[in-house]
């Protein structure tokens, strides 16, 4: 089986699925999504020849290719640094509204905002939340608002709640059911799943809280400003955004709009920090 995929070959197929589904995956850098494609053909043991002609003519083997594309690493209180970090610098502001609303865009399958979720409980601020959890697959999404995880990934889960500053017992936040993890219903009961797609929906709230961790680094430069300029069409005045470990917003077309709050966690401010 072939193990490059060619640049035009490539076009063609983007051509496909954007005229097909209505899924622009031009955006994405190409690197990645070249790697992508080719080890989903692998998995799906068809020539990389015939990929055109299966996402063309096969609408469930392109939900399966788009499975693969969009799928990220994604885990509970990943990073516990940042969550002690947040604890610590933002959610003191959060406190300040009546009303708090948060966007995790590209939330995957849901474990960070059920992390944030917990976050929230733990601080007395969840009744007041509206968590908007939002990804370009609507396969994740459904999983997400499903709320179940896979059982044996808990453990690895209740180390990182516990170096995130968690002090309570982890095991009483989800219900363990066969090979599977459901998290508690009253976390849930505030989040709101659905599906977006940052390469071409528009703002759909106004939020004080917008966190896209470690999605940007997916994407070429013309599409992370798109994304930067929808999230700070999107915050309110002192709302704040949070991006991945390896993401800057430095060198972007809104780099001006944000102030950094903490620089190693990528915690920014949509007004200057005081002097």
């Amino acid at each position: 089986m072939e193990s490059e995929l060619a640049i035009s070959e490539m076009a063609e197929i983007l051509d496909v699925i954007r005229a097909r589904y209505s899924y622009d995956l031009g955006g994405y850098a190409e690197g990645s999504l070249r790697r992508r494609f080719v080890r989903f053909a692998q998995i799906a043991n068809v020539p990389l020849a015939d990929l055109k002609y299966h996402i063309t003519n096969d609408a469930a083997f392109f939900s399966w290719l788009l499975d693969s594309l969009t799928v990220n690493v994604t885990e509970m209180f990943r990073d516990p640094g940042f969550f002690r970090a947040f604890r610590e610098t933002v959610l003191p502001e959060l406190d300040k509204h009546a009303v708090i609303r948060i966007w995790h865009a590209g939330c995957s399958t849901g474990e960070e905002a059920f992390s944030m979720a917990i976050l929230l409980h733990e601080n007395g601020l969840l009744p007041r939340c509206r968590i908007y959890a939002t990804d370009l697959n609507a396969s994740n999404v459904e999983k997400a608002a499903q709320g179940i995880l896979p059982l044996a990934k808990m453990k690895q889960y209740t180390t990182n709640y516990q170096q995130a500053g968690g002090a309570h017992d982890f095991s009483g936040y989800y219900t363990a059911r066969y090979d599977g993890a459901i998290i508690d219903r009253e976390l849930r009961r505030n989040i709101y799943c659905s599906v977006h797609n940052l390469a071409t929906d528009a703002s759909f709230n106004h939020f004080q809280l917008i966190l896209c961790r470690n999605v940007l680094i997916y994407f070429k430069r013309a599409l992370q400003n798109r994304a930067l300029g929808l999230f700070a069409d999107s915050l309110d005045a002192g709302g704040y955004l949070v991006l991945g470990n390896n993401e800057s917003i430095s060198t972007s077309a809104f780099a001006k709009k944000f102030a950094a709050v903490d620089k190693p966690w990528r915690i920014y401010k949509t007004e200057p920090l005081p002097s």
